[in-house]
């Protein structure tokens, strides 16, 4: 699958790209992606959710009421759920929602994520470039110049770079991303993928491991 070269003016260039079928084109495995996306999202939380329970709660632990006659359940705590300011049941403790993924079926998911965008015709390649200073006024021309000012985009470049990056990071529907760590949920999570031109390698050569 060949893909034309855009520069930063959004012309085309007389460069083409090779998309190989093994990534681009592949057969897409939807079970990869649901578990790949639920991955990454799950390492995403805290886990520091708490709420106090019974035991934790200082309020007195003296006989409310006698046992029997008064027309009403039992007593015999404060601290109790059933009152107002008592212990929550069975409330939220720390945890750790991470779990373990093996790095075939995040590949493959990744892989897929990608075909889809190809199928799409929602992947473009862009030239390698940089920004003089990091300024957002330069990142924003850059998206208009690609007719894509009000689409969510993700960058994705083959080595990192400051520049390009900050001038990014205040745009709520941009996002950078260096090639070594794509996922499979920032890919599906945009409208538009535009791959720099030396990007286009490292995943090649991440994926075809």
């Amino acid at each position: 699958m060949q893909v034309e070269v855009l520069n930063i003016s959004g012309k085309k260039t007389a460069k083409k790209v090779e998309l190989t079928d093994s990534i681009f084109g592949a057969e897409p495995n939807d079970h990869s992606i649901y578990l790949d996306v639920k991955h990454y999202l799950a390492n995403q939380r805290q886990g520091t959710h708490k709420s106090k329970e019974r035991a934790e709660i200082a309020r007195t632990t003296k006989k409310l009421k006698r046992q029997k006659g008064t027309g009403g359940a039992r007593a015999g705590s404060m601290k109790s759920p059933l009152f107002i300011g008592g212990g929550r049941a069975f409330g939220p403790r720390p945890r750790d929602y991470s779990f373990k993924l093996n790095k075939k079926v995040k590949a493959l998911a990744r892989i897929s994520a990608l075909t889809y965008k190809a199928k799409d015709n929602a992947i473009t390649v862009l030239e390698d470039f940089s920004f003089e200073a990091p300024k957002t006024k330069s990142y924003i021309d850059l998206m208009k110049n690609l007719n894509m000012t009000d689409k969510k985009t993700l960058l994705v470049l083959g080595t990192a770079n400051s520049n390009v990056y900050l001038s990014s990071r205040n745009l709520p529907k941009a996002k950078v991303v260096n090639a070594a760590d794509l996922n499979t949920y920032d890919i599906l999570n945009a409208e538009n993928v535009i791959l720099s031109e030396s990007s286009v390698k490292v995943i090649e050569t991440i994926l075809n491991k």
